[in-house]
């Protein structure tokens, strides 16, 4: 038998789509894993972003740090909260605590990078326009930096969703569960039709979310052209004669 057909064969047999370890369950696991770490780096990462865009203000600080994130290897990292982990609580650390704080910290630079160039991209006469306007800062940056930096800021997610999805599969080397369960248990047992067929679904999935982010971001971009053509070509009047010069 090829292994083509030993991974056609186990994803198509119907034991391995029930129970408690099924394909179902264990890509309901990666999925929410997935989604809280990046829940995490967003609320971390983003606001950081898009203050250090608007303001320019920490903006080396903010890059050599998100260069040392990206520079770290994900099972290092992993392996690196797990002791501490322990050492907090020892039935903390094997558990899916060390594979969420992981993809968070992984998830955080391409977030925060992106966010900030996103910002700092914005053409700066329409920034003075509003403020000639008499918006505040907040309102400047609601109104007019974040949607017109919205598919910069996309693309950044996108990549960070793409990175925490492979890396949830290396947490099944220490006690998680999802979708690397399956390649975990395919090594130990020798079973190639499970290790490839876990390698799969890890693949469809972050393929799906990729195409997912990069239809959203395309729309995004289509949107950001719109509201600038409409910014630059209003009425002639105090903002309109700032967005002329």
């Amino acid at each position: 038998m090829t292994l083509l057909q030993e991974t056609a064969g186990w994803l198509l047999d119907p034991a391995n789509w029930q129970g408690p370890g099924g394909i179902p369950v264990r890509l309901l696991e990666h999925l929410a894993v997935s989604g809280i770490s990046l829940a995490i780096a967003l609320a971390i990462a983003l606001p950081a972003g898009l203050f250090i865009g608007h303001t320019r203000r920490g903006v080396s600080l903010a890059v050599n740090l998100a260069n040392v994130g990206r520079a770290i290897p994900s099972l290092a990292l992993i392996g690196i909260v797990v002791p501490i982990g322990q050492a907090i609580d020892p039935d903390l650390g094997f558990k899916v605590y060390p594979t969420l704080v992981a993809m968070a910290v992984l998830a955080m630079p391409p977030i925060l990078v992106n966010a900030y160039a996103g910002v700092a991209e914005v053409d700066r006469d329409l920034v003075e326009a509003a403020r000639g306007m008499g918006f505040a800062e907040r309102q400047i940056l609601g109104r007019v930096e974040i949607p017109l930096a919205l598919p910069v800021i996309l693309g950044g997610i996108r990549s960070a969703a793409v990175q925490v999805v492979a890396t949830a599969t290396l947490g099944a080397i220490f006690g998680f569960g999802g979708l690397g369960r399956f390649v975990k248990d395919g090594v130990d047992r020798r079973d190639d039709g499970q290790l490839f067929g876990g390698v799969v679904l890890v693949a469809l999935l972050a393929l799906a979310i990729e195409g997912s982010l990069a239809l959203a971001q395309r729309r995004a971009q289509r949107r950001s052209r719109v509201t600038t053509i409409a910014e630059r070509t209003e009425e002639p009047g105090p903002a309109s004669v700032a967005l002329e010069t």
